[in-house]
Order: C-alpha cells, then structure tokens, then sequence
C-alpha cells in the first residue's frame, strides 16, 4: 500500500507533515482540545507517501496500529475513542469559557469541535461485515 512520491522533494515535504503530524499527535495525547486520532491518521498517510520505515513503525506502534487498521478497514473509530475525544472536547470548551472573554473566536472554536464531534460520532464503531448477496 506504499505510494512513494516520485520527487525528493515532494517526499521530503510529505515527511515534513507525516513527522510533524506525529508530534502534535503526541503532544495531543495529553493537552485537552487537540485531537490524537486525525493527527497521527494524517502523519500515517503522509509516511506511506516518504517513508516505509516510518509508515511500519506507526502500523506495529501498540497505540497506533489498531487506530490505523480500523481506519483503513472500513472508516471505523471505535467508541473509547470517540468517548475520549467527547470529554476532551467538552473540557476544552469549558475551560475557553471560564477563562476566555466570550467573543466570536471562542464561540468559532466551540463550534468547530461540535462539528468534528458530531462527524466522529457518524463514523462506524465496528467494521462492516460483508455483504454476501446472492449466496
């Protein structure tokens, strides 16, 4: 499933995305609001098109692996998941709105993770069994 890109130049800049993807997706592991799975989905995609052996490493990762096969294996995200990104959304919220001056940035923000929300609660939480029609 490796899709090198052709140029070293365009493999260079992938690697640029698919390793800083990788570090926000870290940090994102334990500051609230930022979202670990879209991150490390993005710097997945990004090493299969600069880097087999960073693109093996997120697939064999323990934490990883299983996020990017159900991904790659029918769009799925499972509910542990989504639960986590729900609370560290919720907080983030909250915390902009006890610290922050309620103005329209803060109001964007919130609405912008109601939206990712709500499409990461549309995704599937198991794979699609096949359908075997005609049998």
């Amino acid at each position: 499933m490796t899709r090198l890109a052709r140029s070293r130049l365009t493999r260079l800049l992938y690697a640029l995305l698919a390793y800083t993807s990788l570090g926000i997706g870290l940090i994102a592991i334990v500051i609230p609001g930022l979202p670990t799975t879209e991150f490390i989905l993005l710097a997945a995609w990004a090493a299969t098109r600069s880097s087999p052996r960073l693109s093996a490493w997120l697939e064999s990762h323990r934490l990883f692996g299983p996020i990017l096969y159900n991904w790659r294996n029918g769009k799925v995200i499972q509910r542990r998941a989504k639960v986590s990104a729900t609370v560290s959304m919720l907080l983030c919220a909250v915390l902009m709105l006890v610290v922050l001056e309620h103005r329209w940035p803060v109001f964007l923000a919130i609405a912008g993770m109601t939206l990712g929300n709500l499409w990461i609660w549309s995704r599937p939480e198991r794979p699609t069994p096949p359908c075997n029609v005609g049998q």
